[in-house]
């Protein structure tokens, strides 16, 4: 065809007659293609519609007629191309793309491409048309489309992007859109250049996301990449080869689509979302398969976007004023089925049951939701899923995932949500997972043929063989078409009471694995915590039917309870943690073993158990069987103890680890002045002492068994329990620090500190030792806890050579206060018969202080006894050999023996009663060795002659003879039997103040024996607040302690407190000024406070004693160890005070003087 000129601008901004510039244009244009079935010719442009010289032109040009180069303007004026004409542009754009297509010269395409792009891009019309004529372009010519492209990209939009980061206004307004127009270009020429493209589908994606990200996020960009996307998922749709390329910037487009409906405002005005899910849908249909990262973004945004959405009621409101014709439920559904459309590719392209789990765990969040409207959206998608998969996929292989148990769970959870939708769904989808499971496991589709049509499921009542099953599992309430299920009367009127426990623990005990029934039981349990007292009752009674139904396996015990441990502390509804607190206790019942080893978890370098996991050991005390067996199965662990020659670093660990667990951090709620608060944790070793290799080395946690003994101790619960088991545990204790001695695993055990308040890391020995001492002191024989406190008893404890005395000392205090001992003994003698030598050792030591302190014939015949002390003669071990002819020869296996001792302790007695005895301290020492061989047959009346010169000894000025006299005086008074116990008991009130007054002895050591026997006095006379009076005398510091020992000892003596002012006044004149001192205090706080008590309770003698002048008064007597004694003083004497070098004493005068003075002018 010959050349011909063409106007310079067909498109821009040039009117008709302006100057035009000459270019080479050669067209051919045959009528079948311009008419062809790609492109046809626009409705409007044909010659006989246009008429004239249009029609003329477009004549001439189908025709292939050859015309002169100036007449194609003048027959190209009549089509009015210019923009600005008020025809539509559209067919205009498309007839030119026709033309540039069927152009044969790709340098006159190229020129033309150029200034057909040119033009401005702020109409959306002008950005849609230049797209519509470079489509079409590019069916013929995509090379010069492509590279066209590429030149503006580097040159127009890179510009312009540059500018707009910037922020400076861009000159050319009409460069702004340009990336907008780039995007519809890739998205026309991927609709028009067939499968041409699809080499170049990579190309164009990477360029439509390098437009998104660099340019500015406004609505025109968004709806332009919307746009192209659309074109390109429709071009690859109808190319069936698509199948066969991969496609790798496929993820990066669904990324830039995600952004898109990120920022999607929170209404629904449009059918955005619709379309970007959709178009994801058809992407993901691609190779290849998206990887789980995208599919779970997908999954989290598409959902993120659509269920988070307001109300339909709220959505209705925010609705723009123009747009009134809007209808936002409409809109909803549709947004709504193209996520099911979404979900639905997902599982068409995994048919597995592993695939609908990832599914409904990206549906989790809403599930959980608190608001009604979310969890209705997520279970009504979730329900439509479910019944498409069991309509139309056939699942390939059986389900497996645990997290099914989980989702199942949350839909259960959902029974009694509020919004009736929403209650009907998740009850349905319960049963479709259900019945999915069953016909995975059977294999069977003609036995669900019926169950698998339901294609009005939601509009229609239940069919019958789905009220069937639903008759099975007894799920919750449903409503279909204004009428109830079976069970929604009975969850209205108030929780669920399901009428059999059986039918649904077998449902979901028969078809979820053991790892999902798991996940059922601790999602049912995170929904303990609920704020919505329905779905926790719910949650409560469910799992509650499950335990009831034996459906819970041993190996499923551990994490179970660790998940209860985690979700108890949030529990806010009583009754909801009563009913798991039932469920524990039948949990305990069928699995005691498993359920105890729970009770202590693993690892962890602090406290290990807090309060809340207290809940569980309470439960498990609940029925007292129970709370039996749990104490058996921790004493019979307690026994596990691998010999030493078998714990060596590497394999220590691992023989340990039947041992090692760690304990708990126990809060002890006891007496006042008990033991203090302490937590108990073992830590590890450091690396370096590991790598050292040997025993050195070894760091374990908490003896397990240990750790939870210790622990149940200070729990109310099982007071009972433990009393019952009290020789178990007291021997298995006791052994158990011997155990420990052997292994060397001693650090720590004496550098406790009991007055601490600080919370401390105890050692597994100093835990062993606590153990012992609480054992005591939680069952209410605290005398023996105190008289080994007093004696500073339980530090022989701490070492291995002193640890056979505590044993013995222990013993003894037991026997003297009758403390479990036909069950200890009875205990004991097994330990003896037992093969270990540290059973032997602990058994022997027990078995013979108690003969000498208890009447044992009342539990054992003395054949009986005398038998198996004879096998310990024979025993490998020295000590048990030694102990066993101790007990052989005591009194109660020789009664002989009781004439031949009394004889020798009045021998005794006549040399201790001398002025100037030998060895004062040996005879003591002796006397009380008698004293403690005779054991409950006494002494007699001997016993008051040796207590009044005991008391006397007190105020000797040997710290020794002191101490010892203080301690043997605590033994004589219990020495007299029956017969003279009242007078003994007399005895011990007159020693009360001396007693008293040497608390404040210079000596430690008196100060230690005064204590032990002060109480000892108060235990015989039986006082009111013995416990307390312990706990100020063991763990009592200053002035408070001080006044609270006097209120203990005035109160418990209603009416006596005369005789400790008259005795108490003897100690003015004492030498000693620290029994001065405390004399003074005490005086003082009598008169201070109980003055009319001591006017109402003056005899007759003590007022005329105080009347005395020191003359009348009686001489003092000569105490042989020089101490000047007076039976009374009178107020006479008190003036000697007044010239008493004693700053003190001048002070007591001057306050007390005159309430002296006044008592002894009181006449009764």
């Amino acid at each position: 065809m010959c050349g011909v000129r063409f106007p310079k601008v067909l498109w821009g901004f040039g009117a008709e007659g302006q100057d035009q510039f000459p270019v080479d244009l050669g067209l051919q244009l045959p009528l079948l293609t311009l008419v062809g079935p790609v492109c046809p010719v626009p409705s409007g442009l044909c010659p006989a519609s246009l008429g004239g010289r249009r029609g003329q032109a477009l004549t001439l040009l189908i025709g292939k007629e050859k015309v002169p180069e100036a007449s194609i303007p003048n027959l190209l004026k009549p089509f009015n191309l210019d923009l600005k004409s008020p025809l539509e542009k559209t067919p205009l754009f498309h007839l030119y793309g026709l033309i540039l297509r069927e152009t044969a010269s790709e340098d006159l395409v190229g020129r033309h491409l150029a200034a057909l792009l040119e033009l401005s891009h702020q109409s959306s019309g002008h950005r849609e048309g230049i797209a519509l004529a470079v489509g079409i372009t590019s069916t013929l010519h995509l090379e010069q489309v492509w590279a066209m492209l590429e030149h503006l990209g580097r040159t127009k939009f890179l510009r312009s992007a540059l500018v707009s980061s910037a922020s400076q206004p861009d000159p050319d307004a009409h460069w702004r859109w340009i990336g907008s127009t780039a995007l519809l270009c890739y998205g026309q020429m991927a609709l028009h250049a067939g499968k041409h493209i699809l080499p170049r589908v990579d190309n164009i994606a990477s360029r439509m996301v390098y437009y998104f990200w660099s340019s500015d996020h406004d609505n025109t960009l968004k709806t332009s990449f919307l746009s192209a996307s659309i074109m390109l998922v429709k071009a690859l749709s109808r190319e069936v080869s698509a199948q066969r390329y991969k496609f790798t910037q496929i993820p990066e487009l669904i990324q830039c689509l995600l952004c898109i409906l990120e920022n999607e405002p929170n209404i629904l005005v449009n059918l955005f979302r619709q379309k970007i899910i959709l178009v994801i849908t058809e992407l993901s249909h691609l190779r290849p398969r998206l990887k789980p990262t995208l599919k779970s973004r997908i999954l989290q945004t598409c959902m993120q976007s659509l269920y988070t959405l307001p109300p339909t009621e709220v959505l209705k409101t925010s609705l723009p004023p123009l747009d009134p014709a809007l209808d936002v439920v409409v809109l909803y559904q549709k947004s709504a089925q193209a996520l099911d459309l979404l979900l639905q590719n997902f599982i068409s392209e995994n048919e597995s049951m592993d695939e609908i789990c990832f599914l409904l765990q990206h549906a989790e969040p809403w599930l959980k939701s608190n608001k009604s409207h979310e969890c209705r959206r997520v279970v009504q998608s979730i329900f439509l899923l479910l019944k498409y998969v069991l309509d139309y996929v056939r699942l390939t292989e059986e389900a497996l995932p645990s997290m099914l148990g989980r989702q199942v769970g949350l839909l259960t959870l959902l029974w009694r949500d509020k919004d009736k939708i929403t209650q009907s769904h998740s009850s349905q989808c319960v049963y479709l997972l259900l019945q999915l499971l069953i016909q995975q496991k059977t294999g069977n589709t003609a036995e669900f043929i019926n169950l698998n049509k339901m294609k009005n499921f939601e509009a229609r009542v239940r069919r019958e063989s789905e009220m069937k099953f639903y008759n099975l599992v007894k799920v919750g309430p449903v409503r279909a078409e204004g009428r109830e299920g079976p069970t929604a009367a009975l969850t209205r009127e108030g929780p669920l009471r399901l009428l059999s426990t059986a039918p649904l623990a077998q449902a979901l005990d028969g078809n979820l694995t053991v790892a999902q029934h798991t996940q059922l039981v601790l999602t049912l349990l995170q929904g303990l915590c609920s704020r919505d007292i329905l779905r926790c009752n719910l949650a409560a009674e469910l799992l509650l039917m499950i335990v009831e139904g034996w459906s819970v396996k041993p190996e499923q015990v551990a994490e179970i309870l660790q998940g209860l441990f985690q979700e108890l502390p949030c529990i806010i509804f009583r009754d909801v943690l009563q009913t798991m607190m039932k469920a524990v206790t039948l949990l305990g019942t069928q699995h005691t073993q498993q359920t105890v080893e729970c009770g202590q978890p693993a690892g962890g370098t602090g406290p290990c158990l807090p309060r809340h996991v207290m809940p569980l050991w309470k439960a498990l005390a609940a029925n007292s069987r129970l709370a039996r067996k749990v104490v058996t199965l921790l004493y019979v662990k307690l026994k596990l103890r691998p010999p030493r020659e078998l714990i060596r670093f590497p394999v220590q660990a691992e023989l340990m680890s039947l041992l090692v667990s760690p304990s708990a951090t126990l809060y002890k709620a006891i007496n006042i002045q008990g033991p203090r608060d302490t937590s108990v944790a073992w830590q590890r070793g450091s690396p370096d002492a590991e790598s050292q290799g040997g025993d050195q080395g070894w760091r374990p946690v908490l003896l397990q068994a240990l750790g939870a003994i210790y622990e149940l101790l200070y729990i109310r619960e099982y007071k009972a329990t433990v009393r019952w088991a009290f020789a178990g545990i007291l021997l298995g204790l006791l052994t158990q620090l011997h155990y420990l001695f052997e292994l060397d695993v001693v650090e720590g055990i004496a550098d406790h500190q009991e007055e601490s308040l600080e919370t401390q890391a105890l050692s597994p020995c100093r835990t062993c030792l606590e153990a012992l001492k609480g054992l005591f002191w939680t069952t209410n024989y605290w005398e023996v806890f105190a008289y080994l406190k007093l004696l500073r008893g339980w530090e022989l404890f701490e070492r291995l050579e002193t640890y056979t005395e505590g044993v013995a000392l222990l013993a003894r205090a037991m026997a003297h206060y009758d403390c479990e001992v036909k069950a200890v003994l009875g205990q004991a003698v097994i330990f003896l018969k037992s093969p270990e030598e540290r059973d032997n050792i602990v058994a022997i030591l027990i078995i013979t202080e108690f003969l000498n302190g208890q009447e044992l014939t009342q539990y054992m015949s003395r054949k009986t006894m005398d038998n198996f002390l004879s096998l310990g003669l024979n025993n490998p071990n020295q000590l048990v050999r030694a102990m066993s002819l101790k007990g052989l020869s005591s009194i109660l296996l020789q009664p002989k023996k009781v004439v031949l001792l009394r004889n020798r302790l009045a021998v005794l007695l006549d040399s201790f009663l001398k002025p100037e005895p030998k060895d004062l301290l040996g005879l003591m020492e002796i006397l009380g060795d008698i004293l403690h061989r005779l054991g409950t047959q006494g002494v007699g009346a001997i016993s008051l002659k040796i207590a009044q010169h005991l008391l006397q000894l007190f105020e000797n000025e040997k710290e020794g003879v002191r101490g010892g006299a203080i301690f043997l005086y605590g033994d004589v008074i219990y020495s007299g039997g029956k017969k003279f116990r009242q007078a003994l008991k007399s005895h011990a009130f007159q020693a009360l103040v001396p007693l008293l007054f040497h608390l404040a002895d210079s000596c430690p050591d008196v100060v230690m024996k005064a204590k032990l026997t002060f109480l000892r006095c108060a235990v015989l006379l039986r006082w009111e607040f013995r416990k307390e009076l312990f706990g100020k005398l063991a763990w009592g510091r200053g002035l408070g302690a001080e006044n609270d020992i006097l209120i203990y000892m005035v109160e418990s003596n209603f009416g006596n407190y005369h005789q400790f002012l008259m005795r108490a006044l003897v100690y003015l004149v004492s030498p000693d000024r620290h029994l001065k001192l405390v004399a003074m205090k005490f005086i003082g706080g009598l008169l201070q406070d109980y003055f009319a008590d001591l006017c109402f309770c003056l005899k007759k003698d003590d007022v005329s004693t105080l009347r005395k002048s020191p003359r009348q008064a009686a001489p003092p007597q000569s105490h042989p160890r020089g101490c000047a004694v007076r039976p009374r003083v009178s107020a006479a004497d008190l003036e000697l005070l007044k010239q008493d070098p004693d700053s003190e004493s001048r002070k007591f005068y001057k306050i007390f003087f005159e309430d002296v003075v006044e008592l002894s002018q009181y006449v009764t």
